[in-house]
């Protein structure tokens, strides 16, 4: 098989399919939990520290070098850790999420098999109906003569 034969048949498996919406779908999601964190959590804590936003905290390391009309010649060199916390935060709350997804799921599965192995075992318990006995046709027209007989 050729190498390029051998790429669409990976590409084109479904695992790899799955993953690639995976990706997008997370993707997508990230930037809604950053969105979320950025805009909704983070306004009332910076309010709480007094009206701080996060993602301007830096600390810096060496300051900004000026000419003599004021405009910057070298940038200050600065350690953004606002940003860092911004960003740590977003991890944890995507983590979060994932993990109660992944906890429904699971507990979903559970439940499933649950069912499954209840279901299985009251089949199991359930008393089986005796078989009728198969009659052939020679027994059958000997039963109705001895019925006949009988009345008699």
């Amino acid at each position: 098989m050729s190498f390029i034969g051998e790429f669409k048949k990976f590409a084109l498996k479904g695992n790899v399919v799955d993953m690639a919406v995976g990706i997008i779908i997370g993707a997508a999601f990230g930037k809604i939990v950053s969105s979320v964190v950025a805009d909704i959590i983070m306004p009332p804590i910076g309010l709480l520290v007094g009206g701080v936003n996060f993602t301007d905290l830096a600390w810096k390391m060496k300051p900004e070098v000026l000419d003599e009309l004021g405009n910057i010649v070298t940038p200050a060199v600065t350690l953004n850790y606002g940003n860092f916390l911004q960003v740590t935060l977003d991890f944890l709350i995507v983590a979060f999420a994932v993990f109660l997804l992944v906890k429904f799921i699971n507990e979903l599965g559970k439940k499933t098999e649950e069912l499954t192995k209840k279901k299985q075992a009251e089949q199991a318990a359930a008393p089986a109906e005796p078989a009728k006995p198969v009659i052939s046709k020679e027994e059958s027209l000997l039963t109705e003569i001895r019925d006949l007989l009988a009345k008699k």
